[in-house]
Formats: C-alpha cells, structure tokens, sequence
C-alpha cells in the first residue's frame, strides 16, 4: 500500500503529524503538494473541489488509502495506527490515545490563533494588538497548562513514564514531540523557561527525535523548515 498524502506544499503544518507517523513506520507514501511528478498544489485543490465526492474533505491534511479517503489530524492517526503498528491493540488503550491526540489538537489550534486571533484569512500584521494580548495569555497560561497536563500524564502512566500510553510508542508520542518543536520554534523564550518544568515531556521528545526512522526523516529534505506561513510561527513580539 503506497498511501496517498494530500496537504499545502511548502509548509509543515497540519500535515507533519501525519508525515511522522508514515516515516516512523516506514511505510509508502506520496507527499502530494510538495511532489510535482504527482500534481502538487494543483491535485490537493482538485482533491478538495471535486464535485462528485459523497464526503468531501473540509480542509487538508487529507490522506487516501485506496478507496478510503480521511480527513483531519486525529482521524487520519486514528485509521493509520492500528494498521502501522503505533497504536495498542486493547481498545480502551486506543480510546485514550486518540483522547490525547485531540487535546494535542486542541492545543496547535491555540498556538495558530496567537497569530490570527481575529481573522485566520486576514494578515498577521492587520491584527498585532490583538496578537500580542492572545499570545501573552497563551504563553503564561495556557501552554504552561497543557503541557504540564501531559508531563502528569506521562508521571501516572501504569507503564512508566517513557511513553504516553503503554510501554511502546504511540502516535501520541510522535505528535507530541512535534507539539514540542513547534512550540520552540515559535516560542523558545517561553519554552525556554517552561521546559525545566516539564522534564518528562521534554526526555520524550529527546527520544523521539533519536529514533532511527525519525532521526533519518528529520535530516533529510522530506523533513520541511518551520517559517512563518504555517501553524507554528516565529515573531519575536509574540513571545514576549
């Protein structure tokens, strides 16, 4: 099975939490709108406008795996991991995997709305006042909250605290070290001062990024830069 990734060229996004899961499990896959020989930009806008599909994607990423074809971040994990192996098989384990990946969900769409807190399809710099006071109650509040929420639930896991679920790697695990990345790169002042409060999320992070498959992944080209047209993005004034 060669799956089928559909997702804005250019940018990590949305699209990275998808992009690490396939790299870890080594599995086939094409990265539509960053491979021109596959269409590119041109076959994910196709994918979203095609008038005959009964359940047309609302935005990407978007993944097809033969005739199955899913949406949004959560749900594409969700269908991937049991078929990749980075998922528990025991279905309560599973439930509380996916728990995690919506609350890690919850917490990009925070860290976007720093920078487009009135209006996500306006500029940046048409809503800085409001910017600056979203990002100051995200960075003292809010980030402190949710992350320090996963560090307790890496200290109560039955299995340890090595991993988010379990004793094994979950797709949990690999997105939240992305969350962790991005977070740095958008905020590494705040991170900064964070990260001494949050050791365990911090050393899971560290072994993610040690892991062979995905240490491969991030030195390589596949792996695309953090800038400032994706979710995580760096402006000094925002982070205090």
């Amino acid at each position: 099975m060669t799956y089928r990734l559909y997702y804005w060229p250019g940018i990590q996004g949305r699209g990275e939490f998808v992009r690490l899961l396939l790299e870890e499990a080594g599995a086939a896959y094409i990265d539509v709108g960053n491979d021109e020989e596959a269409g590119g930009l041109e076959a994910v806008q196709a994918l979203l406008a095609a008038p005959d599909a009964v359940h047309p994607p609302f935005a990407p990423p978007v993944l097809v795996s033969g005739k199955v074809v899913v949406a949004q971040v959560a749900a594409i994990l969700q269908f991937l991991g049991p078929r990749l192996g980075l998922v528990a098989c025991d279905a309560n384990a599973a439930l509380w995997t996916h728990q995690l990946q919506l609350t890690i969900a919850d917490i990009v769409a925070e860290a976007h709305d720093t920078h487009h807190p009135v209006d996500g399809g306006d500029w940046y710099r048409n809503q800085k006042p409001e910017a600056l006071r979203r990002a100051r109650a995200f960075r003292e509040a809010r980030m402190p909250k949710f992350l320090g929420w996963f560090e307790q639930v890496l200290a109560r896991n039955p299995k340890g605290p090595e991993h988010l679920v379990g004793a094994r790697l979950s797709y949990a695990d690999l997105s939240l070290f992305q969350l962790v990345e991005g977070l740095r790169y958008a905020f590494p002042r705040a991170m900064g001062g964070l990260e001494r409060d949050i050791p365990g999320v911090i050393a899971l992070a560290q072994r993610v990024a040690a892991r062979p498959k995905v240490s491969a992944y991030l030195a390589s080209p596949r792996r695309l830069p953090f800038n400032e047209e994706g979710i995580f993005r760096h402006y000094p004034e925002l982070d205090g």
